[in-house]
């Protein structure tokens, strides 16, 4: 009874982080627009952040109640889907095309998050004298100023590359949506108390889903809770797929990897060391070498910056390859 209990928790926080990191987006874009932010600035901070809020929530989560497997092994499965799971289904779906920008710049900033974040835990291959791998405040520090580097870098660009003067887009885009103020400032508010509020169920009945079937929170935040956080940026790329918007699809993952490694461990972090306990080195290596296969596949392999689906069913057998490691392992 109790294992059914903690399962309707599960699906009940995932709906809610979900619908809530869904309103809290619209809400939170309906007010910029309002106040003449740019579409772009909108779809670089609001738009990327809101896709990532249900990794944030739990991640967060998982510091605030001291359990570092949560909080780690949620980003970690979740950045291993997003590039193994997501992409070789996107490409299944439609063959992914890249542009020069995704090799050269993009996919070796994403692969540079993720090392920075294998090398901040490998304290004890560093060290010998270090008894246990953690991720520290002067960690989290690190990550974030990374972050904050990846951000100005990235809105850098945006303005470089985008005329000063409005297009006719923007303008159309940054005009009111028809809703009033106080309602986009309600629906935000609402879909942030939606989404703390699954998020609080979504941990609490992943860790009693681990401890009824006597298996570690590495392995639940590794498989179900990451996949549940991965839900909005998996059906936005799928939807990218079918319309041909290959630089949605790709740019989608490369910013949640980025966001999630980043932005998410780096602020959990500083709220409370992270040691590692279930989560390991193959883990970390599993994550890190998917990122390279990917960004290997895109020009070493086939048809230049194209990933093809070969390539897709291959990212995805190794996806179903590593869940069955767990499994076994774990």
């Amino acid at each position: 009874m109790e294992l059914i209990t903690d399962i309707v928790f599960f699906l009940v926080g995932l709906t809610g982080i979900v619908k809530g990191a869904d309103w809290l987006t619209d809400g939170a874009a309906s007010i910029a627009r309002r106040f003449g932010i740019p579409t772009l600035v909108i779809g670089l901070t609001i738009v990327a952040i809101g896709t990532s809020a249900p990794e944030f929530v739990v991640s967060m989560l998982g510091a605030i109640h001291k359990s570092p497997d949560i909080a780690i092994g949620n980003v970690v499965g979740s950045n291993i889907f997003n590039i193994l799971g997501m992409m070789g289904t996107t490409a299944l779906i439609s063959p992914i095309l890249l542009t020069r920008n995704n090799v050269v710049r993009d996919l070796p900033i994403m692969n540079l998050a993720v090392g920075a974040l294998f090398v901040l835990l490998a304290d004890k291959i560093l060290d010998d004298d270090v008894t246990r791998n953690y991720l520290s405040r002067a960690d989290g520090i690190i990550l974030l100023c990374l972050f904050a580097m990846y951000m100005y870098y990235t809105m850098w660009l945006a303005k470089k590359d985008r005329k000063e003067a409005k297009t006719e887009t923007d303008e159309k885009n940054t005009k009111n949506d028809g809703r009033s103020l106080w309602f986009s400032i309600a629906l935000f508010l609402f879909g942030l108390g939606i989404l703390i509020g699954g998020g609080e169920l979504m941990v609490d009945g992943a860790s009693g889903i681990a401890r009824s079937l006597g298996v570690s929170d590495a392995i639940i935040a590794l498989t179900i809770v990451s996949i549940g956080t991965s839900a909005p940026e998996l059906a936005t790329s799928i939807a990218a797929a079918r319309k041909g918007d290959n630089a949605m699809a790709v740019g989608n993952v490369v910013g949640s990897v980025v966001f999630n490694t980043l932005l998410i461990l780096g602020a959990s972090s500083i709220v409370y060391p992270l040691p590692m306990k279930g989560i390991t080195y193959i883990d970390l290596s599993v994550e890190l070498g998917a990122a390279l296969l990917f960004w290997f596949f895109s020009f070493c392999i086939g048809k230049r910056y194209i990933i093809t689906r070969s390539n897709g069913a291959f990212m995805v057998l190794l996806q179903i390859a590593y869940y069955v490691w767990l499994v076994i392992n774990k």
